[in-house]
C-alpha cells in the first residue's frame, strides 16, 4: 500500500479514536477522575496505577495529599492511553501527510498543524492536572480535542467520502456559504459555553425549566462567571464564587443552546430541498433535537452521568455533521 493508502486509512482511524477520546475525557472530568492521578503524564509517578502494597505505601508517601481511589485512577489513565495512541497515530499521518503531499485531497500544512494541535493538547492536559482542574484550562482543553476532531473530519470527508463527488456542490450564493461557515464557529463558541459550565460545575446552578430560579431574567454576575483568569470556585477577588456568578454561566449556555437551535433549525430546512443535502439536513435536524433533549433531560433530572457523557457526544456529533457540511460545499482540489 503507498503513502496515500495509508493515509487515508489512518485518518479514517485517527478520526474515530478521537471522538471516542473526546468522549471518555468527558466521562473522566464528569465521573470526577479528573484527578485521579496527581502528576503527568505517570500516575503516582509511574506508568500505571500502583497494584502492589509495596507500590500504594510510596504513592501515599510521595502523594500524602491526594489519596490513591484505584477506580478515579484507572479512568484518567485509560484516557491518557487512548490519547498517547492518538497522538502517535497524528504523528503517523503528519509524515505520511508530507510523503503524499502532491496526490492529497487536502494541503500537507494541515496534517502539520494537526501535529501542533495534539502537541498542545497533550500539554493542556498536564496542565489540567498540576492547575488542579483551571476552568481555563479544562474548557481550553475541550475546545482543542473538538478542534482535533473537526480538523481529522474535514480530512477523512475529502478523502474518504469526498472522492465520490468531485464537483462544486449547488450552494453558490456567498451569503448562504458564510451561514455554513458561520455554524461552525457559532456551534464552538456553544461547546466552549457548555465546557465553561460543566467546569466550573455551573450545570445544576438553577434545575427549573424553562425559566431560572422562577424568573426569565434571573440574578446574575457576569463579571465573576467569565473572568478566565481564576481559580475553580473562587471569584476574580478569590473569594467564593456566588451563585449569581453560576447562574450566569449556566444562564449564558442556555441562550446559546437558543441561538444554535434557530441557526441549525434553520439551515436543516435550507437544505432539504437539496438533493446532494437532504440526508445530511436530515441527520443534522435528528442529532440537534437529540441534544436539546438531552440538554434539558440533564437539567431536569439533575445531570445523571450517562446524560452528561451522552451530551458531551452530542456535541462531537453536531461537529462532525457541520464539518461534513462545510467541506460539501468548497470544492476538491484537481489531482
Amino acid at each position: 500500500m503507498n503513502a496515500q493508502g495509508w493515509f487515508v486509512r489512518l485518518s479514517l482511524l485517527a478520526t474515530i479514536l478521537t471522538l471516542c477520546v473526546v468522549s471518555l475525557g468527558a466521562y473522566v472530568r464528569l465521573s470526577d477522575a479528573g484527578l485521579g492521578c496527581p502528576d503527568w503524564p505517570g500516575c503516582y509517578g509511574s506508568l500505571t496505577v500502583p497494584q502492589s502494597e509495596a507500590a500504594i505505601a510510596h504513592a501515599q508517601t510521595a502523594y500524602p495529599d491526594s489519596p490513591l481511589h484505584h477506580g478515579k485512577a484507572w479512568k484518567e489513565m485509560a484516557h491518557r492511553y487512548l490519547a498517547g495512541t492518538l497522538g502517535l497515530l497524528i504523528l503517523a499521518l503528519f509524515v505520511l501527510g508530507w510523503r503524499a503531499r502532491h496526490t492529497l485531497l487536502v494541503t500537507p500544512w494541515l496534517p502539520a498543524a494537526l501535529l501542533v494541535m495534539v502537541t498542545f493538547q497533550a500539554m493542556l492536559g498536564m496542565w489540567t492536572v498540576t492547575m488542579l482542574l483551571k476552568p481555563a484550562i479544562v474548557s481550553a482543553h475541550l475546545l482543542g480535542g473538538m478542534t482535533t476532531l473537526a480538523m481529522l473530519t474535514w480530512i477523512s470527508h475529502r478523502h474518504v467520502l469526498g472522492q465520490r463527488s468531485r464537483f462544486a456542490m449547488p450552494i453558490r450564493q456567498p451569503g448562504q456559504r458564510w451561514l455554513i461557515r458561520l455554524a461552525l464557529l457559532v456551534l464552538f463558541a456553544q461547546i466552549f459555553l457548555g465546557g465553561w459550565t460543566s467546569t466550573n460545575y455551573a450545570a445544576l446552578a438553577c434545575t427549573d425549566f424553562p425559566t431560572c430560579h422562577g424568573a426569565w431574567l434571573p440574578e446574575v454576575d457576569f463579571a465573576n462567571a467569565f473572568h478566565l483568569t481564576r481559580e475553580l470556585g473562587q471569584s476574580a477577588d478569590g473569594g467564593q464564587l456566588s451563585l449569581a456568578a453560576l447562574t450566569a454561566i449556566q444562564w449564558s449556555h442556555r441562550i446559546g443552546a437558543l441561538c444554535v437551535f434557530l441557526l441549525f433549525a434553520g439551515l436543516a430546512l435550507y437544505l432539504r430541498p437539496f438533493a446532494d443535502y437532504r440526508r445530511l439536513a436530515l441527520v443534522l435536524a435528528t442529532l440537534l433535537l437529540l441534544q436539546i433533549g438531552i440538554g434539558i433531560a440533564n437539567l431536569l433530572l439533575h445531570l445523571p452521568l450517562v446524560l452528561a457523557v451522552a451530551h458531551n457526544l452530542g456535541a462531537a456529533l453536531l461537529v462532525i455533521c457541520t464539518v461534513v457540511l462545510n467541506s460539501k460545499i468548497t470544492a476538491l482540489k484537481a489531482v
